[in-house]
């Protein structure tokens, strides 16, 4: 079969996976929250998905998303067994964070994981309905490859703000609410995962404000899985690679418009680009059980890239 003939039946597969995958049982009776979610193809979107189609209990779903109440509401109709509660605030705000895990604690009870997934590559960005277009896309993507010198400090905290203090404040207050116990949960613990990026783990994979908060997070994961030594809480990092979604849109429209489609993702090994739900799947395995023994980890799901070391073939 042709490289270009797999890449694609491949790519067919995960979506056949995503839309019509069994259903199964690996989160029943749990409770947790996911943050970074509202778009139809995103990272956070996905992970909820495939969380209530394995029976999780109970998901609170934060972010400041207009499409975040009918997504709740869509999946109170498909997964009628799972408690899907959507709350509109700002992830990187002390008093949302504590409200939410106070608020999980005090409906059902018990808290199990908490998926910390929301981030941005940058400021003001081009509205997703542009990101279709050629001028859109341009706008887009120079607006990524801004050199340090025409980045406003300002803009760095905000990007900061967003990627890496809310991942601080996910840990700062899901820690202690996953060691709480109850009837239905008599052993402490827990999982808490947070999306970093390969650019966090490796250069020139992404724009410096960007890098440096997911570097930070990678940081935070590793650094806090000793903090809680001993109270069986895991604390993990997802590192994906390029992943299609709103936020990488603009790339791929350029590339398909100018007929260059089946080279995005040949940098890696695998030579092609990944899908949401890809790393969802990475996120279901470090929120069950079934990852009970992976702590402190930069779990990097980028087809390879990180793999190795850029070269120059003769």
């Amino acid at each position: 079969m042709a490289p270009t003939t797999t890449r694609a039946a491949v790519l067919q597969a995960v979506e056949a996976r995503r839309d019509d995958g069994p259903r199964g049982s690996r989160l029943a009776g749990k409770v947790g929250i996911v943050t970074g979610v509202g778009p139809i193809n995103g990272i956070g979107t996905n992970a909820v998905r495939l969380f209530a189609r394995e029976q999780v209990a109970a998901v609170y779903l934060l972010d400041l998303s207009k499409d975040l109440p009918a997504l709740a509401e869509q999946l109170r109709v498909e997964y009628p067994g799972t408690k899907v509660t959507a709350i509109n605030g700002d992830v990187a705000s002390d008093a949302v964070i504590s409200d939410v895990v106070a608020r999980a604690l005090r409906e059902t009870g018990r808290l199990d994981f908490f998926f910390a997934n929301a981030g941005v590559t940058q400021l003001g960005r081009t509205p997703p309905e542009q990101l279709g277009n050629k001028a859109g896309a341009v706008k887009e993507v120079q607006q990524a490859v801004r050199t340090i010198a025409s980045i406003p400090g300002d803009e760095f905290s905000e990007i900061m703000r967003i990627n890496a203090l809310s991942v601080f404040l996910a840990i700062k207050y899901a820690a202690p609410a996953l060691s709480v116990t109850s009837s239905s949960k008599p052993v402490p613990g827990g999982s808490i995962v947070v999306t970093a990026s390969v650019a966090g783990i490796r250069s020139n994979a992404g724009p410096i404000a960007y890098s440096a908060s997911k570097a930070a997070v990678v940081s935070m994961a590793q650094t806090s899985a000793y903090e809680l030594a001993g109270k069986n809480i895991r604390v993990n990092a997802i590192c994906p690679g390029l992943i299609e979604t709103n936020m990488t849109k603009a790339l791929f429209t350029l590339a398909r418009g100018s007929g260059k489609g089946d080279s995005v993702g040949q940098l890696n090994p695998l030579h092609r680009y990944g899908l949401p739900y890809e790393i969802a799947s990475a996120a279901l395995f470090l929120v069950s059980d079934e990852s009970s023994y992976v702590n402190g980890q930069a779990v990097a799901v980028d087809g390879g890239l990180s793999a190795g070391h850029p070269f120059a073939r003769l």
